[in-house]
């Protein structure tokens, strides 16, 4: 089954880009000529995602008159912010299918559209898919990888290849996980041990985009898009 519904996480407090966060959610930040926001959902909407749910906790009033009349829909956190693998859970009777996408909206893409190289890499057996970039090539980010692979695409934690914060997920696991607030390796380290959850590297350019100082890197990568 290919998944048309997509949870677009935009609920955290974006702490890292203060101060550019003090008064607006870091999804509507700027960026080239559009925000973080509408540029992860104006992918989905090239891809043909028919369902784009939002997540919201900090400012998430702004996000909504923002996205008024868009066609998206809520998962409202605004009473307690769960995580990503919380927030995927509350979402679910909303997204109403499994698989789901989910992406973070704290990043820029460039080249081939995230959700059809997943699209075109899913397969069955597979509990989730993530989509990730060699670290060479993770414009913007500091860390170290996150992942290693294996000649099949399996994949364990490891100082690899970098999550770009795009995956396919199944999401039957969830409920066995009585948290509230769990991260999403919380369902990621289950799958691992299952030898289920696999990889695929992404054929674009892409901007790590949670520091003020990555902005400029982002805004060039823009205009080569």
């Amino acid at each position: 089954m290919t998944p048309k519904s997509c949870l677009f996480f935009a609920a955290g407090l974006g702490t890292r880009m203060a101060p550019l966060t003090a008064t607006r959610p870091k999804p509507l930040i700027p960026v080239g000529s559009t925000t973080l926001l509408d540029h992860a959902l104006d992918l989905g909407q090239q891809a043909g995602l028919a369902r784009p749910v939002i997540n919201l906790h900090y400012l998430g009033d702004q996000i909504e008159a923002h996205l008024a009349g868009r066609g998206v829909a809520f998962s409202d956190e605004r009473d307690a912010l769960r995580d990503t693998g919380g927030g995927l859970k509350k979402a679910l009777p909303i997204l109403g299918e499994n698989p789901v996408f989910t992406m973070n909206t704290d990043a820029v893409w460039a080249g081939a559209n995230p959700f059809r190289q997943l699209y075109a890499a899913w397969r069955d057996g597979m509990e989730g898919l993530l989509l990730l970039i060699p670290r060479d090539r993770a414009v913007g980010h500091l860390g170290t990888g996150d992942f290693l692979s294996d000649t099949t695409g399996r994949l364990t934690p490891g100082p690899g290849a970098v999550y770009t914060g795009a995956q396919i997920i199944r999401t039957d696991r969830l409920q066995s996980i009585t948290a509230k607030v769990f991260s999403m390796w919380d369902l990621w380290r289950p799958m691992i041990d299952a030898g289920t959850l696999f990889g695929t590297l992404h054929g674009g350019q892409w901007c790590d985009v949670g520091r003020p100082e990555s902005l400029p890197l982002a805004n060039a990568l823009m205009g080569g898009a």
